[in-house]
Formats: structure tokens, C-alpha cells, sequence
């Protein structure tokens, strides 16, 4: 009889315990483990990162990190970290937590338009990616690379098509600009192949095209037409004489670092640069800015006219007005130039 009672004491113990230890696996694995109020949060492991770079950002966000942690090791987690970003929902116990950060890697969307050279497209992109500005822009300008893909450095931003791309936050460097280089790919298609080649132009010749056009209207409805202008110059040999591509040689040099041209003057022409299209003819070695989509379409889809000349409109600004001879250009041109020195704009 005395046995009896202690084996049913022993037995009710051992039951104790093991409801314990059941009780804290349950709190451990199912119940809610979060602190902050937002609906959703998010995390981003470093690839080189350890369990402890983890945790500490999980620190702030969850109510029990111990339960969290002996979780993490049961289910093997802390050896076993993966890159990337992940979603934490309000309300997530540790088990779906666990589950979520170590398989479920949450794409972005990473966006750019418009960048003025490789080194601000670097800088645009590891703000938005783990790898760094250095990483990119070292990958963008490497030789090797550009050789192989038909591009030289003063051609490389042309590769990059403004958007927005999905891509994982702990893409690399080299895996970026393999998919910048698929995506220009198919945007180069056999017809607009046939267009550029229509205009005795190659992709990297539109492109640059297409950049002076950007950089001279913003107006989408007007860049066909200022396409249209320079590709009538090119096609009789006549300079360019384009002003953003002297703006683009004198940011070049010191003497105009932290400066902006509002007034291109004869003294800017002078500056002995390819890129300076005034002194230089045909096109200059690339791009001088990051084109927008509509203005690489508007160079394979040129406004056919007579156009030889234009200025900007002092009475549509951020327009132009157009002309066929030099003399009605130079008429245009005054009403402009006494239109800048009325508004005190002298360089």
C-alpha cells in the first residue's frame, strides 16, 4: 500500500512536469511573441551574418526573446541563419517566426530613373540593396563585363533602363547587373534593332541620342521632335551644337564642380572636350545622363519634318520653339537671350 502511494506520487510529479515542460514547449512555439503595433515589420540578415547579428535585431521586436531563443536552437535555426529580408507579423509566436525568417525571403522593389553617372546609379542602388555603392559601381565599370556585352565606361549607364525591378534585398553587385543586362536585352528587340539600324544608329548611339534629347526637354510629347532635330543634323553632317552636352564637359572640371549652368555662354563653348558638341562632330563617346524610356522611344520614333534648329520658349517654358533656317532660329534665339537677361540669368 505504501509502495502504491509513492508510485502514484512519483507518477503525479512526473505528470506536473510534464505538463510543464508541455505548457512551456506550447508558450514557446505557439504563443504570441511580438511587441511592436505596426501590422508588419520586417528584418534584414546580413549574408555574412551570425544568429547573434539576428537576435539583435529581434530584441526590440519580440516580448521573450529566451523563449525565442531556446526555440531557435531546438529547431537547429541558429546554425543555419539565411540572407535576406523578412516579414514579422503582429501576433507571431516563435514557431512561425522561425519559419518565416529562415525560408520565407521577402522581395523588394527596387527603383531608379534618371541618374547622371554610374557612380549616383551606384548610390541609388545600395540604398536600396545590401551590397554597397563600391561593390556596384566597380561591377558596372568592370572591363571584362562590358567588353563581352558590347559596352565601353562611357557607354555603361546605358545599360540601365529606368524602372522598377523586383529583386531580393541581399542581391549582389554582379547578380544586379546580370539582371539590368536581361532586362536591356529585352528591351532591345529585333524591331527596335531594325529602327536604330534604320537610322544608321547602334543600340549605344540611340542611347546617347536619347540622353542629350532628355536632358534638352523633359515634355514627352515634345521629345519626337527634338529627336527628329538632332538625327537631321547627323544625317547632313552638321554639329550637333548641343547645350547639355557642354553643360555635361564643363561638370567635368574643376572649375565647375558645385556649379549649375543656367546659361551656356561662348566661353563654355570653348571647352575642349568630345563631349563638347560645338567644337566636336557626330555624337559624343556616350551618354551625358540616364535617359528616360520616352526619350530612347522618341529616337527610334522620330517626328519626320524639316527642323534643323531649336531654342528653349521663353513664353512655354520647359518647351521650344522650332525652326528650319538659321535665320529664323537666331530671331527665336534673341527672344530668348533678352528673356534670361531680364530675369538676371547671366551665366
Amino acid at each position: 500500500m505504501y509502495i502504491k502511494k509513492i508510485l502514484w506520487a512519483i507518477a503525479l510529479i512526473g505528470l506536473v512536469i510534464f505538463a510543464v515542460i508541455a505548457y512551456y514547449i506550447y508558450s514557446a512555439m505557439f504563443q504570441p511573441n511580438t511587441k511592436f503595433d505596426t501590422e508588419i515589420t520586417y528584418i534584414y540578415v546580413p549574408s555574412d551574418a551570425g544568429y547573434r547579428d539576428v537576435r539583435e535585431q529581434l530584441v526590440p521586436l519580440l516580448d521573450d526573446i529566451e523563449s525565442f531563443d531556446a526555440l531557435a536552437k531546438q529547431k537547429k535555426y541558429t546554425s543555419n541563419i539565411k540572407a535576406g529580408r523578412f516579414a514579422i507579423y503582429r501576433g507571431m509566436n516563435n514557431n512561425a517566426i522561425i519559419n518565416s525568417i529562415r525560408s520565407k525571403n521577402r522581395p523588394i522593389n527596387v527603383s531608379f530613373n534618371n541618374q547622371n553617372s554610374i557612380a549616383d546609379l551606384a548610390g541609388r542602388i545600395s540604398s536600396q540593396i545590401e551590397a554597397d555603392s563600391i561593390e556596384l559601381y566597380n561591377a558596372m565599370l568592370d572591363e571584362k563585363f562590358l567588353k563581352q556585352n558590347n559596352f565601353s565606361k562611357a557607354t555603361a549607364l546605358g545599360m540601365y533602363l529606368p524602372n522598377s525591378y523586383e529583386f531580393f534585398w541581399n542581391t549582389t553587385a554582379e547578380e544586379f547587373r546580370a539582371r539590368m543586362l536581361k532586362e536591356y536585352n529585352r528591351f532591345w528587340t529585333a524591331e527596335r534593332k531594325a529602327k536604330a539600324e534604320q537610322l544608321n544608329l547602334t543600340p549605344n548611339e540611340v542611347m546617347t541620342v536619347a540622353s542629350i534629347v532628355y536632358e534638352e526637354s523633359k515634355q514627352k510629347s515634345e521629345q519626337p521632335r527634338v529627336a527628329g532635330v538632332y538625327l537631321n543634323r547627323l544625317k547632313i553632317g552638321m554639329k550637333l551644337d548641343a547645350d547639355p552636352t557642354i553643360k555635361y564637359a564643363a561638370y567635368q572640371l574643376p572649375k565647375y564642380k558645385n556649379t549649375i549652368i543656367r546659361r551656356v555662354l561662348n566661353v563654355h563653348k570653348k571647352i575642349n572636350s568630345p563631349y563638347n558638341t560645338y567644337r566636336n562632330a557626330g555624337l559624343p563617346p556616350g551618354l551625358i545622363a540616364m535617359p528616360d524610356i520616352s526619350a530612347i522611344k522618341a529616337v527610334l520614333n522620330p517626328e519626320k519634318h524639316n527642323y534643323y534648329y531649336f531654342v528653349a520658349d521663353a513664353k512655354r517654358i520647359g518647351y521650344h520653339k522650332f525652326a528650319r533656317t538659321l535665320s529664323q532660329h537666331n530671331n527665336n534665339a534673341r527672344e530668348y537671350h533678352n528673356y534670361l537677361s531680364s530675369k538676371g540669368i547671366n551665366r
